[in-house]
């Protein structure tokens, strides 16, 4: 695994904004736009894409941590793009740049960390 993730690698998510993914729905607030929540989500899959197909087995990786700023509204019917960056690696643990565009601006922007682990193992640890 180590050997074939390096910093660099980019991913990509996007989607056209519906009412599932406005603030009310989310329970974020009370306006019609795309939640914080959401846009998140989008964040963390571009994330969660990029790298998946570097890892074997069954390994795959876990959000535990995301700083971002949800910087303009983005109305319903409006497609959005989240992308990532991985610029660091630490033993298992993965931090990503990520940014998110309407058709016109920047959204969103910060950092997101996740962690390798064994689907079995953290089920495992779950169910005890």
């Amino acid at each position: 695994m180590e050997a074939l993730l390096k910093p660099g690698i980019l991913g990509k998510a996007e989607k056209v904004v519906d009412k599932n993914d406005t603030a009310p729905v989310h329970g974020s607030g009370k306006i019609e736009v795309l939640a914080t929540p959401a846009m998140i989500a989008l964040m963390e899959n571009a994330a969660f894409s990029s790298v998946e197909p570097f890892l074997g087995g069954d390994l795959t990786t876990v959000g535990i941590y995301v700083n971002v700023r949800h910087l303009s509204a983005t109305p319903v019917g409006v497609k959005v793009e989240a992308q990532s960056e991985l610029t660091e690696i630490n033993g298992g643990k993965l931090v990503f740049k990520v940014t998110a565009c309407d058709e016109s601006k920047m959204i969103g922007s910060g950092t997101h960390e996740r962690y390798v682990v064994s689907r079995a193992s953290f089920l495992e640890k779950l169910t005890g």
